[in-house]
């Protein structure tokens, strides 16, 4: 299409999401009392004793709705949102690439899930208590409201989308953009970039938070490269793990 055209798709798309995500916060926004009292309870047993949630300005309580029940409404319309994104691009996939849009889109929703759930059962606590501990040595910690749950938003978000990462190994590995021996032969320059990363995207600065998704994107990192390596083996034999791009693309014009 021509570049108007895209243009016009994308915008098309993009009205799509904002709109799905506009109505799910409307409808959502009566219901965040519940909601915040759920966020919470994860750290309710490492917050001071007797504390309650802060508030210190007068828009702050409609603020912290407003971001919580924006919050709901986005994980409420992931599947809306990738599925978009996806349909953007589908136009240019060839009809054996089409296949794995659905199964794609399928494994994107689990694991983004999977990684909130993750965040929400084992790292809150986690992280929080250690960040409470550094202030109640030396003071009396003061729970803000917006604080606590803009952290706790940013780390729900920040493992979703970590847990992306087996995704994106196994389609670069069996798709041979980057080589299954090139994974497996650098995996040292890797946990160091993976390692850097977690340091980088954790927003609360925590030791305990950036070593816990260290952990977790390792493990995630060798199993989605177990994974690939089944499937180019059973695809195109154990010669195939030291394809490169070129070599792949040549197999499958043969095939064709």
């Amino acid at each position: 299409m021509p570049l108007f055209d895209h243009l016009a798709e994308f915008r098309r798309r993009l009205t799509i999401v904002v709109v799905s995500v506009i109505a799910a916060a409307l409808v959502v926004y009566f219901a965040t009392p519940t909601l915040i009292d759920i966020m919470l309870d994860p750290v309710k047993a490492v917050l001071p004793e007797g504390s309650q949630l802060t508030v210190l300005t007068v828009l702050g309580g409609f603020s912290i709705r407003f971001k919580v029940s924006l919050f709901f409404g986005m994980i409420m319309c992931t599947p809306v949102i990738l599925w978009q994104v996806l349909g953007f691009f589908l136009p240019a996939l060839t009809e054996k690439e089409r296949r794995w849009v659905t199964p794609t889109l399928a494994a994107m929703v689990a694991l983004f899930f999977l990684g909130m759930v993750f965040c929400y059962l084992v790292i809150q606590k986690a992280a929080f208590g250690w960040l409470i501990e550094q202030i109640t040595e030396f003071a009396t910690a003061t729970v803000n409201a917006e604080d606590y749950l803009s952290i706790m938003m940013l780390l729900e978000v920040g493992f979703g989308i970590a847990f992306q990462l087996p995704l994106i190994i196994f389609y670069l590995s069996i798709l041979h953009v980057v080589p299954y021996r090139t994974f497996r032969g650098q995996w040292r320059y890797v946990y160091v970039v993976l390692l850097v990363v977690c340091g980088v995207v954790t927003p609360d600065a925590s030791p305990i938070t950036m070593i816990l998704m260290y952990a977790v994107m390792l493990s995630l990192y060798e199993i989605s490269l177990a994974v690939a390596r089944r499937v180019i083996v059973m695809r195109d034999g154990k010669e195939a793990l030291y394809w490169t791009r070129e070599q792949y693309a040549e197999r499958e014009l043969e095939k064709a």
